[in-house]
Protein backbone atom coordinates (compact mmCIF):
# COMPACT_ATOMS: atom_id res chain seq x y z
CA UNK A 1 0.00 0.00 0.00
CA UNK A 2 3.00 2.46 1.12
CA UNK A 3 4.21 1.86 -2.51
CA UNK A 4 1.62 2.37 -4.39
CA UNK A 5 0.63 5.70 -2.48
CA UNK A 6 4.40 6.53 -3.25
CA UNK A 7 4.35 5.78 -6.58
CA UNK A 8 1.40 7.69 -7.23
CA UNK A 9 2.63 11.39 -5.67
CA UNK A 10 5.67 10.51 -7.26
CA UNK A 11 3.81 10.19 -10.61
CA UNK A 12 1.49 13.11 -10.37
CA UNK A 13 4.61 15.56 -9.34
CA UNK A 14 6.26 14.68 -12.73
CA UNK A 15 3.11 14.95 -14.97
CA UNK A 16 2.84 11.30 -16.24
CA UNK A 17 -0.61 10.64 -14.16
CA UNK A 18 -2.03 14.30 -15.25
CA UNK A 19 -1.21 13.72 -19.69
CA UNK A 20 -1.19 16.54 -21.62
CA UNK A 21 -4.12 16.99 -24.13
CA UNK A 22 -2.91 18.21 -27.53
CA UNK A 23 -6.20 19.46 -28.50
CA UNK A 24 -6.38 21.49 -25.65
CA UNK A 25 -3.13 23.31 -26.63
CA UNK A 26 -3.72 23.05 -30.32
CA UNK A 27 -6.90 25.45 -29.38
CA UNK A 28 -4.56 27.80 -27.13
CA UNK A 29 -1.94 28.29 -29.89
CA UNK A 30 -5.04 29.19 -32.18
CA UNK A 31 -6.05 31.30 -30.01
CA UNK A 32 -2.29 33.09 -29.00
CA UNK A 33 -2.07 33.31 -32.91
CA UNK A 34 1.25 31.69 -32.90
CA UNK A 35 1.59 31.55 -36.48
CA UNK A 36 1.43 34.91 -36.59
CA UNK A 37 5.42 34.82 -36.11
CA UNK A 38 6.21 31.43 -36.03
CA UNK A 39 4.93 30.51 -39.15
CA UNK A 40 2.69 27.75 -41.23
CA UNK A 41 2.92 24.79 -39.02
CA UNK A 42 4.81 26.86 -36.34
CA UNK A 43 7.94 25.46 -38.70
CA UNK A 44 8.29 28.44 -40.97
CA UNK A 45 8.71 31.36 -39.04
CA UNK A 46 8.06 35.26 -40.50
CA UNK A 47 12.00 36.15 -39.28
CA UNK A 48 15.09 34.51 -38.83
CA UNK A 49 15.47 35.31 -35.62
CA UNK A 50 12.10 33.56 -34.26
CA UNK A 51 12.81 29.78 -33.90
CA UNK A 52 10.85 26.88 -35.82
CA UNK A 53 8.85 25.45 -32.88
CA UNK A 54 7.17 22.26 -34.31
CA UNK A 55 8.53 19.01 -33.71
CA UNK A 56 10.65 20.47 -30.76
CA UNK A 57 10.63 17.94 -27.26
CA UNK A 58 7.60 18.88 -25.09
CA UNK A 59 9.77 19.45 -22.21
CA UNK A 60 12.07 21.71 -23.85
CA UNK A 61 9.20 23.80 -25.29
CA UNK A 62 7.08 24.02 -21.24
CA UNK A 63 10.17 25.24 -19.80
CA UNK A 64 10.84 27.69 -22.58
CA UNK A 65 7.56 29.09 -21.95
CA UNK A 66 7.36 29.00 -17.90
CA UNK A 67 10.69 30.49 -18.14
CA UNK A 68 9.18 33.72 -20.79
CA UNK A 69 6.38 33.81 -17.56
CA UNK A 70 9.33 34.28 -15.17
CA UNK A 71 11.07 36.81 -17.45
CA UNK A 72 13.41 38.73 -15.65
CA UNK A 73 12.20 37.95 -11.99
CA UNK A 74 14.90 35.20 -11.89
CA UNK A 75 18.30 36.02 -13.93
CA UNK A 76 19.39 32.24 -13.56
CA UNK A 77 16.12 30.98 -14.93
CA UNK A 78 13.94 33.85 -16.69
CA UNK A 79 13.80 34.53 -20.29
CA UNK A 80 13.49 37.89 -21.60
CA UNK A 81 11.29 38.70 -24.56
CA UNK A 82 8.23 41.10 -24.36
CA UNK A 83 6.15 39.37 -27.40
CA UNK A 84 6.29 36.21 -25.68
CA UNK A 85 6.17 37.30 -21.87
CA UNK A 86 2.81 39.09 -22.60
CA UNK A 87 2.20 36.00 -24.98
CA UNK A 88 1.92 33.44 -21.95
CA UNK A 89 1.21 35.42 -19.07
CA UNK A 90 -2.33 34.22 -18.49
CA UNK A 91 -1.52 30.60 -19.24
CA UNK A 92 -1.94 28.41 -16.25
CA UNK A 93 0.80 25.55 -15.81
CA UNK A 94 -1.45 22.83 -17.60
CA UNK A 95 -1.93 25.17 -20.32
CA UNK A 96 1.65 25.57 -20.95
CA UNK A 97 1.61 21.87 -20.82
CA UNK A 98 -0.94 21.43 -23.18
CA UNK A 99 0.73 23.88 -25.63
CA UNK A 100 3.89 22.54 -25.59
CA UNK A 101 2.33 18.62 -26.33
CA UNK A 102 0.67 20.15 -29.29
CA UNK A 103 3.63 21.76 -30.65
CA UNK A 104 5.99 18.92 -30.11
CA UNK A 105 3.05 16.74 -31.95
CA UNK A 106 3.69 18.87 -35.19
CA UNK A 107 5.97 17.31 -37.79
CA UNK A 108 9.03 19.55 -37.88
CA UNK A 109 12.31 19.69 -39.89
CA UNK A 110 14.80 19.94 -37.35
CA UNK A 111 18.49 18.31 -38.43
CA UNK A 112 19.56 16.82 -35.35
CA UNK A 113 22.72 14.67 -36.98
CA UNK A 114 24.50 14.92 -40.40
Amino acid sequence: MKFALITAILLSSIGIANAASVEKGQALVEKGNCTSCHGAGLNAPIAPNYPKLAGQYPDYLYYALHAYQVGDSNAKYGRVNAIMASQVQNFSDADLHDIAAYIASLPGNFVIKK
